[in-house]
């Protein structure tokens, strides 16, 4: 039995759950793959996967349903969204993402089946992204929507590449089975060519 002064540094893997090594795993690969602007490690700010962990705990559920035999839903954690099959034969859910300065209003709706869409801004939480290579907060940006095969991606995407600043639009834009829509500072929209807008 470990005594109640064991801190979290003398921790061995052993003595991790497979889901918490999952998550940091997660955590390293993003940080390696934004060039460090995603981090959940600062300095002075210890650890936070926050970033990881909302994605990666919603497509869990995602994939339970799926495993219980669920084929046709929307699951709708906070605007991070996962959806599989479509709500009527032919026509795919439509998902609405916010505009970044008016609260009731939405600047796209974006079809999908079988897919994630994630979108991180600071219109909520205030300037709660840090761009972890410098540990300010991230400008440049105000918000970004990435549409990828699972939740995980997505939203760890959208948020490296809110981190990012600016240089983030080009990065988010050259993942690999992605799409995006990008609103930056200077509120000028980016968004890549297969990105599926509602009708």
């Amino acid at each position: 039995m470990r005594s109640a002064a064991t801190t979290a540094a003398e921790l061995t893997a052993d003595a991790l759950s497979e889901d918490l090594l999952e998550v940091l795993e997660l955590c390293a690969y993003y940080e390696q793959l934004s060039g460090g602007a995603f981090r959940a490690r600062l300095p002075g700010r210890g650890l936070d996967p926050c970033a990881v962990v909302k994605g990666w705990a919603v497509q869990r559920a995602a994939d339970l349903l799926k495993a219980e035999g669920a084929t046709t839903f929307c699951l709708n954690a906070g605007g991070d969204v996962v959806t599989a099959g479509e709500p009527e034969p032919g026509r795919p859910w439509r998902v609405g993402v916010r505009h970044p300065e008016q609260p009731l209003a939405v600047c796209a709706v974006l079809e999908s089946r079988n897919g994630a869409i994630a979108t991180s801004a600071a219109y909520e939480r205030g300037s709660h992204i840090l761009d972890g290579r410098s540990g300010a907060p991230a400008t440049g940006l105000m918000s970004v929507t990435v549409v990828a095969g699972d939740l995980v991606t997505a939203d760890a995407l959208a948020t490296a590449a809110f981190a990012m600043g600016e240089e983030g639009i080009t990065w988010a834009a050259d993942r690999p089975d992605c799409e995006i829509l990008i609103v930056d500072d200077s509120r000028r929209v980016h968004r890549t060519a297969g990105l599926a807008l509602a009708s």
